[in-house]
């Protein structure tokens, strides 16, 4: 049987937000609706595991969304040229802890970022030993529910769990039929998830408490 755990990223694997908040900011100053504008730290947090449309219904009420699409993608561009000579801040643990699950479990990426951001997060990191498939919503243009169904019919999984932060997580791993681990030292909230955690380094033994 072929049992996999599916991972969000922002909030579960990594947090990026003091990265984003100098990043987007600068890169807003290039356009003329978004010129003045900056976001604080909390409001990019606020942000964490929406599409690029929400983020951009968000941060610029009033554009036009074909020009809130361009000028996102021009964050996305800032980001990621500056992801990949920097990096984020992994979770305390985190490789040890998926180096540990990577014995037992096929493991994976579900994320609501742009189309590379799973991939670069792997390549910065050397994770390609790690994650054998991942999937995001800036490549299919899928909610996050629908990628975790489309990964996990590609790779043939057996089983599975969604890890991850918000109760937009939450409710994607309900609509994929998984169920959910909480990550609470993330960003959001969560109602009724199967498992809590308040670290990654808990993931083992929630999983042992699920008989998974």
């Amino acid at each position: 049987m072929k049992k996999a755990l599916i991972f969000d990223m922002d909030g579960t694997l990594w947090d990026t937000t003091p990265l984003l908040h100098e990043v987007w900011n600068r890169a807003m100053q290039k356009y003329d609706e978004t010129r003045g504008r900056y976001l604080s730290l909390e409001e990019i947090r606020g942000l964490m595991g929406k599409t690029m449309y929400e983020i951009g219904q968000a941060t610029m009420p009033g554009v036009p969304v074909e020009r809130q699409e361009e000028i996102f993608n021009g964050c996305i561009d800032a980001e990621d040229e500056e992801l990949l000579r920097k990096g984020g801040k992994l979770y305390p643990g985190l490789k040890e802890t998926l180096d540990k699950l990577k014995n037992d479990y096929h493991l994976y990426i579900v994320s609501n970022g742009q189309e590379k951001y799973a991939a670069n997060f792997i390549s910065f990191y050397g994770f390609e030993d790690l994650f054998e498939d991942e999937e995001t919503f800036g490549r299919t243009l899928l909610s996050k529910g629908e990628n975790i169904k489309l990964l996990i019919e590609r790779n043939g999984i057996d089983r599975a769990v969604y890890i991850g932060d918000t109760l937009q997580d939450e409710s994607s791993a309900a609509y994929a039929g998984v169920p959910f681990i909480y990550a609470s030292y993330g960003f959001g909230k969560a109602e009724k998830p199967a498992e809590t955690i308040d670290s990654i380094s808990g993931l083992p033994e929630a999983l042992g408490r699920m008989r998974f």
